[in-house]
C-alpha cells in the first residue's frame, strides 16, 4: 500500500509553491460569482492547467466558501487519461498530498465500494492522473484540511454503475460530490462554442446520453452524476462556460470548460410548508365532496408553483389517535394538487382496510399530508449494509421482492425508531417473513415534507 500519494503535477498544471497557490486561487475566487444562499451538493469543474481552466473552476469553488468547516467528506470523480480502466478505481493510500499539505482518505468508504461489482483498487491509475489532483488545492484552500477525500477514477462504466456508486456514498450535507471533466477538445474557437453549447444544454437537462462521444472526457462520471441528480429531482445552475481561447490560449485549437452547481431540493421544503394550509384545504374539500357526491373534488383549474408541478403525496386520516385511512402515490405522475385531491378521497372511501368514512366521523377526524421526494434506489451488499445506510426519522422506505411491495413514510420512525424493527415491520407489511432476505431484494428511499399531524401507516 502506498501510504501517501504525492503530487505529480505541481509546477506543471498549477504552482508548486504554497504561497503562489493560495495567491492564484484567491485571485480567481475574487473574480468568481459570489456564493449563493444554498451550498451545492455537487459541482462540475474542469481539470486543465489552471492558467486555462482555473477561472472557470473557481466559479464553482466560490460556491463552497460558506461550507468551510461543514463539509467533512469530498467524493471526487474524474476520468482516467493514462491507464485504460474497466469500471471504477479506488485508491489504497492513507492520504493525498499537495503543496498545501495532506488530506486523509475515506478508506472505510473505499473498502466498502470495492465490495460492489466493477469497483477495484488501483494505485497506479491514480499515481499519474491529473484530473483529480488539480482539484485538491482548490478544495484545501476553500474547505480547509478538515475533510476526508474519496477519489474515484471512472473508466468504461455505465451511468447506472456510477449512479449506484454515488447513491452508496451520497451522505448528508457533510458530503460534497465533485465531478472533474473538460468539454470539447482541440476544435477551432467557434466550433468549440457550438459543441459546448449543446453539451451544456444536455447537462442542464440531466441527459447524460446526449454527451458527445468526442466531447467531455469525463462523460462517464458526469453521466452518472446527472442520472443520480435527475432521480433526486435536483436543480442545476450554470456558473461559467468558456474555453482556452477565452482565458490564455490561441483560438485555432481550443479546449472547452464549464462549471455547474447542483442543489438538492431541500430548499423547496419551506415553500411546500408555506402552502400547507392550501394543501390541507384541498384534502378536506375532496373528502367533503366525496361524502356528498361519491367522487373526489376537482383540483383547482387555476394553479401555479408547487400546486401545478408534478408531485407525489400520501394523505393520512386519523381519528381519536388511530389510523382511519392512508392512500398515496410513491411517484410523481400528475400535479400535486390533483394527487392530493384524489388521494384524500381514496384515503377516506377506498382504503381496503377500513369502511368508507361517514359524516359522523368528521368532527374527530385529523388529516395530514406527506409530500414525497422522488424515490432513489439503494445499493447494498446485504441486510446489514442496507440498515447502515438508513437514516432514522428522515428516510421513507419502499421494499420489493418476489412480487411483494410495501412502503413506510418517514413518520413511522416515531413508532419504530430502531432500524431492525423498522425494516422487519415493513417486511411484514409486504407479506414477507421478518427475517426474509434474497439476492433479488430491492429497496428505495425517499424523504417527505409533513403537513399536519403525522401517523403510523
Amino acid at each position: 500500500m502506498t501510504a501517501i500519494r504525492l503530487p505529480a503535477f505541481a509546477g506543471q498544471f498549477y504552482p508548486s509553491d504554497p504561497i503562489a497557490i493560495r495567491h492564484q486561487i484567491a485571485t480567481m475566487l475574487a473574480t468568481a460569482p459570489h456564493a449563493r444562499a444554498t451550498t451545492p451538493k455537487a459541482i462540475i469543474v474542469p481539470h486543465a492547467g489552471w492558467v486555462y481552466s482555473g477561472p472557470i473552476a473557481a466559479a464553482a469553488y466560490a460556491q463552497l466558501v460558506p461550507a468551510r468547516g461543514r463539509v467533512r467528506r469530498v467524493v471526487l470523480l474524474g476520468p482516467s487519461h493514462r491507464i485504460a480502466l474497466r469500471g471504477l478505481a479506488l485508491c489504497d493510500a492513507e492520504a493525498w498530498a499537495s503543496p498545501l499539505g495532506q488530506v486523509l482518505l475515506d478508506r472505510d468508504s473505499a473498502l466498502r465500494l470495492t465490495t460492489l461489482p466493477d469497483h477495484s483498487i488501483s494505485d497506479p491509475a491514480h499515481a499519474q492522473e491529473h484530473a483529480l489532483e488539480v482539484q485538491l488545492p482548490f478544495l484545501q484552500a476553500v474547505l480547509g484540511d478538515d475533510f476526508r477525500l474519496l477519489p474515484i477514477l471512472v473508466g468504461e462504466a455505465s451511468a447506472e454503475i456510477v449512479a449506484a456508486t454515488l447513491d452508496t456514498v451520497w451522505g448528508d450535507s457533510e458530503t460534497l460530490i465533485v465531478v472533474s471533466t473538460d468539454l470539447s477538445h482541440y476544435l477551432d474557437y467557434e466550433s468549440c462554442r457550438r459543441q459546448d453549447s449543446g453539451t451544456a444544454a444536455a447537462i442542464e437537462r440531466f441527459d447524460g446520453t446526449e454527451l458527445a462521444l468526442d466531447s467531455a472526457c469525463g462523460r462517464n462520471p458526469l453521466a452518472g452524476l446527472l442520472l443520480a441528480a435527475q432521480r433526486r429531482g435536483m436543480k442545476i445552475d450554470r456558473l461559467d462556460l468558456r474555453n482556452s481561447g477565452d482565458t490564455a490560449g490561441s483560438r485555432d485549437r481550443v479546449v472547452g470548460y464549464g462549471a455547474w452547481a447542483l442543489y438538492e431540493t431541500g430548499g423547496d421544503v419551506e415553500a411546500i410548508r408555506a402552502i400547507g394550509p392550501t394543501l390541507l384545504d384541498l384534502a378536506w374539500s375532496s373528502i367533503r365532496h366525496g361524502l356528498i357526491h361519491g367522487t373526489p373534488a376537482s383540483a383547482p383549474s387555476e394553479r401555479s408553483g408547487h400546486l401545478d408541478a408534478a408531485g407525489a403525496a400520501f394523505v393520512t386520516l386519523t381519528r381519536r389517535g388511530l389510523l382511519r385511512g392512508c392512500i398515496g402515490s410513491p411517484n410523481a405522475w400528475r400535479s400535486l394538487a390533483e394527487d392530493i385531491t384524489d388521494n384524500a378521497f381514496k384515503a377516506a372511501f377506498r382504503d381496503p382496510r377500513f369502511p368508507p368514512l361517514t359524516e359522523a366521523e368528521l368532527e374527530e377526524l385529523t388529516v395530514s399530508i406527506s409530500v414525497l421526494t422522488p424515490p432513489v434506489a439503494m445499493h447494498f451488499t446485504n441486510e446489514a449494509d442496507l440498515l447502515a445506510q438508513l437514516r432514522p426519522r428522515r428516510d421513507g422506505l419502499i421494499i420489493e421482492d418476489g412480487g411483494r411491495r410495501a412502503l413506510f413514510l418517514p413518520s413511522v420512525w416515531e413508532q419504530l425508531p430502531e432500524r431492525h424493527a423498522f425494516l422487519a415491520h415493513l417486511k411484514a407489511k409486504a407479506g414477507l417473513d421478518t427475517k426474509h432476505w434474497s439476492a433479488s431484494f430491492h429497496a428505495s428511499r425517499f424523504e417527505a415534507v409533513e403537513i399536519g399531524k403525522t401517523a403510523d401507516v
